[in-house]
């Protein structure tokens, strides 16, 4: 029997979907034991899981190294691969926002030449071409974006916001929601023709698990 192999996202996203999986009555106590290991199977399912980096997990399911994946919609939103997104597991949930000191609430549109940091140079330039009706300077950075318009090298950040505790340990606000955002069960599209069943009777009892049922 075929494997079918799941892209994981390293770390607390891992945690939560391998939790998930246990559930549904997968056997991944492997995977809770600490170790470097970055494959591991259900040998009596048929099913191998990977763990990659966050990133990573929709290249692995686009190219079919995957047959499913579970990652955070920024990824997806940034990377915009072309794969079935499934299932919102309504966890890790919180929302991509422009950010920045208070008094650019009301600059967004005033500024000619708005410079906006971000890890997310994709959904930035997105929401404010197209929501907006703007073009804007973007200057990915890869840490601490919160910094950027602290020394002017931005006028404002797109990022995502959890709680907001950081932005005002710092003096910013959020000033525009963009979306809000959660993990995602993905699916690699020849696999989901190739092996539809055994992949869909994983999607149903997931939606039963989330609340999802149809």
């Amino acid at each position: 029997m075929k494997y079918i192999t799941v892209a994981l996202a390293k770390g607390r996203l891992a945690d939560i979907s391998v939790d998930l999986f246990t559930k549904i009555g997968f056997d991944l106590a492997q995977m809770k034991e600490k170790s470097r290991k970055l494959i591991f199977t259900d040998e009596e399912r048929g099913f191998r899981f990977i763990l990659v980096k966050t990133t990573d997990v929709p290249t692995y399911v686009e190219y079919g190294a995957a047959d499913i994946g579970i990652v955070g919609k920024d990824t997806l939103l940034e990377d915009g691969k072309d794969l079935y997104e499934m299932i919102d597991l309504n966890f890790g949930n919180c929302k991509m926002c422009v950010c920045g000191p208070l008094k650019m609430k009301d600059q967004l549109d005033k500024i000619n030449n708005l410079r906006v940091a971000s890890k997310y140079p994709s959904i930035a330039r997105s929401y404010f071409q197209n929501q907006r009706g703007r073009s804007i300077e973007i200057i990915k950075l890869n840490g601490s974006v919160e910094l950027a318009p602290l020394v002017g090298l931005s006028e404002v950040i797109v990022d995502i916001v959890e709680s907001g505790k950081t932005l005002k340990e710092n003096g910013l606000d959020v000033l525009e929601d963009i979306c809000d955002l959660s993990a995602r069960f993905v699916v690699n599209r020849v696999s989901m023709k190739m092996e539809k069943e055994r992949i869909m009777n994983v999607v149903d009892e997931f939606r039963k698990l989330v609340g999802e049922e149809k």
